[in-house]
């Protein structure tokens, strides 16, 4: 039995959650998140908790068991906590600005660039150099971080560029350090 798939997901109050066939309905606070569950894996809602239950042992219900306890539980922390990735920009020249709800970077291009937010993700600029990426959906959010990172990946030389916060760049020394 899976060890993640096999725990229950604990629904705190002020979460509403349906479960209709295969779809998992799951309402809150912040907003209201839907997943349809593939097929051997079912769901059953029981005082309170979520159960994630697999028919069988066959190597394609055990892989999907725990995946799905986890994106249903990723849900619900979404529908009351909500997600956050912050980033840094490093670099001379280089900054952030909030155009209403869009983000306009000036990274060293011939021209700024626009991001657009999309539906269920808000952006916070803190100052010209650090902002953050803010939704309900944790793939979502991972994805419009990751999008923005990809406008300019930090050098491994100098290190400038878009980065999460606290993330580790590996500097190498370049032609004039042997």
């Amino acid at each position: 039995m899976s060890r993640i798939g096999r725990l229950p997901v604990s629904i705190p109050s002020g979460v509403d959650v349906k479960v209709e066939g295969q779809d998992v309905i799951v309402k809150g606070p912040k907003g209201e998140l839907s997943l349809t569950v593939v097929q051997p894996i079912t769901v059953e809602l029981a005082e309170g908790n979520l159960e994630v239950k697999r028919p069988d042992d066959e190597r394609d219900s055990r892989s999907r068991h725990g995946l799905t306890r986890s994106l249903i539980n990723n849900m619900v922390l979404g529908v009351t906590e909500g997600y956050e990735k912050k980033m840094e920009i490093h670099g001379t020249g280089y900054r952030v600005a909030a155009k209403g709800s869009n983000l306009e970077f000036s990274l060293g291009y011939s021209h700024p660039i626009t991001i657009e937010a999309p539906a269920g993700i808000n952006f916070a600029v803190e100052n010209p150099t650090r902002f953050s990426v803010q939704g309900i959906d944790k793939q979502l959010v991972g994805e419009v971080a990751a999008n923005i990172r990809k406008l300019r990946k930090p050098d491994p030389y100098k290190g400038k560029g878009v980065r999460y916060a606290g993330e580790q760049i590996r500097r190498k020394v370049g032609k004039a350090g042997k």
